[in-house]
């Protein structure tokens, strides 16, 4: 078996692990080889002897027809913003720069339950806070296309090792396109799954041994191929038994083909424009439905862009309080007390949302279940199946650079994310893909957006839009 196989997605390479053209142990050590050769920074700890104790324990499990999972031996890389069982999690922080976990994340104990073979981890920004992976502790990762372009973040190094082919897949998060940003950055798929359907116990930066966390953030897979993001998805949404749990997710699948389809696209909105190459890529997605007769139309989308965001960040700053200590929790009480009510500055904003009352984050949660109706509405009464938008304005902005030029015209840095955050706090399922490449060579990616527990339609389509 040759190093070929490290360039095939996942469920290829569980293939030839069925079919024992290749042991576990066998494709762990090609995959780390390429670690070893490589210059992106993405994957920053490893462990190599439990790894190959993992994978000579599921080559034995295949040599007795015992096979565990959908992942059995499938050798794998975690976002360093998950806790692993005697492997250092650190979030890119100094701070934890020696945590060495004694339990892993929920997420990746059912990854593990499910046999996967977790090689090491990968690269995030301090506490995933940027829209850069870099850091103090391990410095920044640089995209496998381009080393001058970013890679994103804060699921940046778990997208990098993916397109670079060290790993098949990864586990990342995403609480504001945190994962979706990185897979159109780097050219792969990414998808931050149905809020709720996979726990995020375990995932920093709530300090570890925090029992709950941010009721926006998402653990979600990136990979290669929709087909490896249904698998990851079938192992995420399996409890393991530590969870003691009675139930089993059966997300629905496709009922008709990709042509029979109704699907709605959010080409451009004022709020957050998008450049060329990125409007040339949507219009191409649309001409090739059209190709194949699906039932497409041009939309406005079903909510106000500039609402909706409204109501995003005031919710982000919200539940990003939660760890903060007492005396910076005060510090933020005093400043915003001694803003003029005329103050509608970026950091007067702030700071009103960091100190809102609990009344007015109840109201805000009043305002974000309305808005989940809406979204409903517009799926559930039979105009639309699935939505498509920009993934971001461009493609891969400048590594470092702390601004956005959209066509030549400054835009907020923080605008790379605003397609993505259309659906981080209503929970809908996201998809973001690989569809065109700009002139530059770089990845050009569009987002599928579905209703609730939609995730498999989403999958559906993205396997059918490249070949139409």
């Amino acid at each position: 078996m040759t190093t070929d196989l490290t360039h095939q997605p996942a469920h290829i390479q569980l293939q030839a692990l069925d079919r024992r053209e290749i042991s576990s142990r066998e494709l762990l050590d090609l995959h780390l080889e390429r670690i070893d050769a490589s210059h992106v920074n993405a994957v920053i700890t490893r462990d190599d002897e439990a790894a190959r104790a993992a994978a000579q324990a599921a080559d034995e499990r295949r040599a007795r027809n015992e096979k565990w999972g959908t992942i059995d031996g499938l050798p794998l890389t975690i976002k360093d913003s998950f806790e692993t069982a005697g492997l250092r999690t650190t979030s890119g922080a100094e701070d934890l720069a020696d945590h060495v976990p004694a339990r892993d994340a929920d997420a990746v104990a059912r990854l593990r339950y499910q046999g996967a073979v977790i090689m090491g981890k990968t690269n995030t920004p301090a506490y995933c806070q940027d829209l850069h992976t870099d850091n103090s502790l391990f410095g920044p990762t640089l995209n496998p296309h381009d080393p001058k372009r970013t890679v994103g973040g804060s699921s940046g190094g778990p997208a990098a090792a993916v397109a670079a082919h060290l790993t098949p897949a990864d586990l990342g998060s995403d609480l504001a396109g945190s994962l979706r940003l990185p897979a159109h950055y780097c050219g792969v798929y990414g998808l931050r799954p149905t809020l709720g359907l996979i726990p995020a116990r375990g995932h920093i930066p709530r300090p570890p041994g925090w029992i709950t966390s941010s009721d926006m953030v998402t653990p979600g897979p990136l990979a290669r191929h929709p087909r490896d993001l249904d698998l990851l998805l079938d192992a995420l949404t399996t409890p393991s038994p530590a969870e003691n749990s009675p139930w089993r997710v059966n997300l629905p699948t496709a009922r008709r083909a990709v042509g029979q389809l109704r699907v709605a696209v959010w080409a451009q909105d004022a709020r957050c424009p998008v450049d060329r190459e990125t409007a040339d890529a949507l219009a191409s997605v649309e001409q090739a439905l059209a190709s194949v007769k699906a039932d497409v139309r041009r939309t406005v989308g079903p909510v106000g862009f500039a609402d909706s965001l409204r109501l995003f960040e005031q919710l982000l700053h919200a539940t990003a309080t939660a760890a903060t200590d007492d005396a910076a929790g005060a510090a933020e009480l005093a400043a915003a007390s001694d803003l003029y009510e005329d103050d509608v500055s970026p950091r007067a904003t702030f700071l009103r949302h960091r100190t809102q009352t609990h009344r007015a984050w109840l109201r805000a949660n009043e305002e974000r279940v309305r808005l989940q109706q809406t979204w409903h509405r517009f799926f559930a009464d039979g105009q639309y199946d699935v939505l498509i938008t920009a993934a971001a304005p461009t493609a891969a902005i400048p590594a470092g650079s702390r601004s956005l030029r959209v066509d030549g015209v400054e835009r907020s840095f923080f605008d790379q994310t605003g397609w993505a955050n259309l659906t981080s706090h209503v929970g809908l399922p996201s998809l973001v893909m690989p569809l065109a490449r700009s002139a530059d060579g770089l990845p050009i990616g569009v987002q599928l957006v579905g209703p609730a527990y939609s995730d498999r339609i989403l999958l559906a389509m993205a396997e059918h839009l490249p070949w139409l």
